[in-house]
């Protein structure tokens, strides 16, 4: 049984980390007869790592469904992983990706969607919210025997990106501090994103009678990290890790904005997004993990926090000794 994935928006991280996953992992090159990666940026530094890699980039020129379906026949793919893009426009672009698979008879689709969609208010949340209507695109093929990917969907929710927290690796390494507009009492769990690509990788690489493995066919799967932090909790995992002293400031969103402001790789509707989900933390909406389907997939255990700081020390390092707290 031939397995050809194509995965969308390979310029960004997410996208990138699932692609190169596949391509570098003995147990997944086994099961993957092609990956393609579907790209906005050809040109960019992930596009071309990948490529040196054995994946077929694709340039993915949105606006035209039928050119894009036409482009996603011309892979050859069976499979698509949609990745939607970190763009203001992702739901145009990701609901036009659905379509146009359909059209080129793709028959099994992973969405890539977010914890705590469900929880958010439109009026409040509309960029989390906004996943929620993805998911219904992806879904409403289910019971449509006319369409393709009617018989193998899957959806990952998963939850705010540890990576995420690098964004203050400045105030980290300069003041000590963990700015982060989510209060002071209510907890979230970080998700490692390499453990979101393990997920996403067994999943496009399972196989069954009907397309994915009927274990994950079909399947919700919610994906956090595995320990429930406040911020002085996630201050004290960094200061353990890194052996000097981080502090956990809750700031305002206003001063959040701030410190968003300078990050110029990042698209402002993922800013928005950020400060979306901190708003869902400061609510209580967040206060829960879900390991569940990563034990059941992986066989595994999902990263700890300890263990994100250790690996991302040389950027959250303060760059001298701090007070004790």
């Amino acid at each position: 049984m031939s397995r050809k994935v194509c995965i969308t928006a390979v310029e960004g991280q997410t996208g990138f980390l699932i692609a190169e996953l596949l391509l570098t992992d003995d147990k997944f090159k086994k099961q993957i007869d092609s990956v393609t990666g579907l790209t906005m940026d050809p040109g960019s530094t992930k596009a071309k790592e990948l490529q040196a890699l054995g994946a077929v980039i694709v340039p993915h020129q949105p606006g035209r469904e039928r050119e894009v379906a036409a482009t996603l026949k011309k892979t050859g793919c069976d499979t698509i992983c949609l990745v939607p893009p970190a763009r203001a426009d992702k739901f145009d672009i990701a609901a036009e990706l659905t379509s146009a698979a359909t059209k080129a008879g793709v028959q099994n689709v992973l969405l890539i969607s977010a914890a705590g969609c469900d929880y958010a208010e439109r009026s409040k949340q509309p960029r989390l919210r906004e996943f929620i209507d993805l998911e219904s695109l992806v879904l409403s093929a289910k019971g449509d025997p006319t369409n393709p990917l009617e018989h193998s969907p899957c959806v990952i929710r998963a939850g705010f990106y540890a990576e995420k927290l690098l964004l203050y690796s400045e105030q980290a390494r300069n003041e000590g501090l963990l700015p982060l507009p989510i209060g002071e009492n209510h907890k979230f769990a970080p998700i490692a994103l390499g453990d979101l690509s393990l997920v996403a990788a067994h999943v496009l690489s399972g196989k069954g009678p009907h397309g994915f493995d009927d274990r994950h066919r079909g399947q919700m799967m919610v994906l956090t990290g595995p320990m429930l932090c406040a911020g002085k909790e996630l201050a004290e995992a960094a200061s353990k890790t890194l052996g000097q002293t981080m502090e956990f400031e809750n700031i305002s969103e206003r001063e959040a904005k701030r410190v968003l402001k300078p990050q110029t790789d990042i698209d402002d509707s993922e800013k928005e997004f950020l400060l979306e989900y901190y708003s869902l933390v400061r609510e209580g909406k967040t206060n829960y993990i879900s390991t569940t389907a990563f034990h059941d997939v992986t066989g595994l255990h999902p990263t700890e926090p300890d263990e994100f700081f250790r690996n991302y020390a040389g950027e959250l390092r303060p760059k001298k000794k701090l007070r004790s707290s």
